[in-house]
């Protein structure tokens, strides 16, 4: 059982008390997946191939703490645009990453994990996956009771959320300097047909073809350059929406689509030089980190906020076997690593992994534990850790979800969980 989240009053937390007792169903999961099946149509449903991609429980927030997420979002896009910091995170990566872009980058995604002292940022991605999974979530999710029906009767609807997420790529559009109609994205990654993923992908197709926008879903490799257009499926692109986790670039099969950022040949979104910015883990270092960030200019009030959300973060020298002795206080991740690959919790780290570790290439961040949302199924209580990724655009939070797991790491193979809905509780 997690620690007990406190209220500024001292008590404990309207939402932690119902992240604990509320044993509600909130989400029509056999109509959600009707839904999905009939437009991505794979041959095969969802519930077959994806199991455990959705859970049917709501995770509470409290309204202080979803005011901290934001702020925090808008406290990293601050810091971002500082050219001290830019300078400094663009100065250690490959090279690609300072080439011109002035399009922001659709999808940034802020994990969070909420704990005694409230939230905690644990790990920013600038290609989130499952936005529009959650999106098309929204219409088949219900009030279980009095806390969350004031709530969510506030939220906006798929189609208001769908509206918000095309306007972001068409401003992205716009941001690139193009003026003409935007006609045709390629959605692209590594071999998307066999990612976990693909029914996100799908959704996002099916939403920019019934808006008039023509898109493919490719591989990155299928991307061809005809003279100075990119071109896939013999159709030219206007738009890349990258999907790839070689974030610079640098494998072969990505030559075309470095081409396409580098010479601004389609507007290619996220890019390497939004990685390199926002997602370089080796950044929480430095924003967690009162002296770096006073050293690059940040003010004050930034830098006290960021310091109290972001837990410590060192970069783990090559051959430091020092992090041995405290490694149980510590969680251990790969700078460019994704998607938990290659993450390790202290505490369960055996002498082999640790060795590996010390080889360089990993940061230490100090363990924020992630609180629980107790289920009770036949008689039984299941305690799911609660992970909430908040999907945000030039600094404000679009859409939330909670991913609910057990085990270190987040996952979608834990019966009962998956994404969830979040509620913040209105208290009087």
């Amino acid at each position: 059982m997690s620690d007990t989240m406190i209220a500024p009053s001292g008590r404990a937390g309207a939402a932690e008390t119902l992240n604990q007792t509320c044993d509600c169903s909130v989400t029509d999961l056999s109509r959600l997946q009707e839904r999905i099946d009939r437009i991505t149509q794979t041959g095969q449903s969802i519930v077959e191939t994806h199991p455990n991609l959705f859970s049917n429980v709501p995770v509470f927030l409290e309204p202080h703490h979803f005011a901290q997420m934001q702020a925090v979002v808008r406290a990293v896009e601050r810091v971002v645009k500082n050219e001290s910091f830019r300078k400094a995170v663009l100065a250690d990566v490959p090279a690609i990453a300072s080439a011109d872009a002035s399009q922001a980058g659709v999808f940034l995604g802020y994990d969070f994990h909420i704990g005694v002292h409230g939230p905690r940022l644990i790990e920013i991605n600038t290609n989130a996956g499952g936005a529009f999974l959650n999106v098309a979530a929204r219409d088949h999710q219900i009030a279980c009771c009095n806390a969350a029906d004031e709530y969510l009767a506030r939220l906006p609807g798929s189609k208001q959320l769908e509206s918000s997420i095309l306007a972001m790529f068409l401003r992205e559009w716009q941001l690139a300097g193009r003026t003409s109609p935007l006609r045709c994205i390629a959605i692209v990654d590594d071999a998307p047909a066999t990612q976990y993923l693909l029914p996100d992908f799908l959704l996002a197709r099916q939403l920019f073809e019934s808006n008039g926008i023509r898109a493919h879903i490719a591989d990155t490799s299928e991307l061809k350059r005809v003279d100075d257009k990119i071109v896939v499926n013999g159709e030219p692109v206007d738009l890349i929406y990258n999907r790839s986790t070689d974030f610079y670039l640098q494998s072969a099969g990505t030559n075309v689509l470095r081409d396409a950022f580098e010479r601004n040949l389609a507007v290619v979104t996220p890019h390497p030089k939004a990685h390199a910015l926002y997602a370089n883990k080796h950044n929480l270092a430095v924003l967690s980190d009162a002296r770096m960030l006073a050293g690059l200019g940040i003010d004050a009030e930034v830098t006290d906020l960021l310091v109290r959300t972001i837990p410590p973060t060192h970069k783990v020298d090559e051959g430091d076997e020092t992090w041995w002795t405290d490694r149980k206080a510590w969680f251990f991740k790969p700078e460019n690593g994704y998607g938990s690959r290659g993450a390790y919790r202290g505490d369960k780290m055996t002498r082999r992994v640790f060795s590996e570790v010390v080889r360089g290439g990993y940061i230490a961040q100090e363990l924020a534990p992630p609180s629980e949302r107790i289920r009770t199924t036949d008689g039984t209580a299941i305690a799911l850790k609660v992970d909430i990724r908040c999907y945000a655009y030039e600094g404000e939070i679009q859409l939330m979800a909670a991913r609910l797991y057990q085990g270190q790491t987040t996952n979608f193979r834990t019966a009962g969980g998956g994404f969830a809905p979040v509620y913040i509780v209105q208290t009087t």
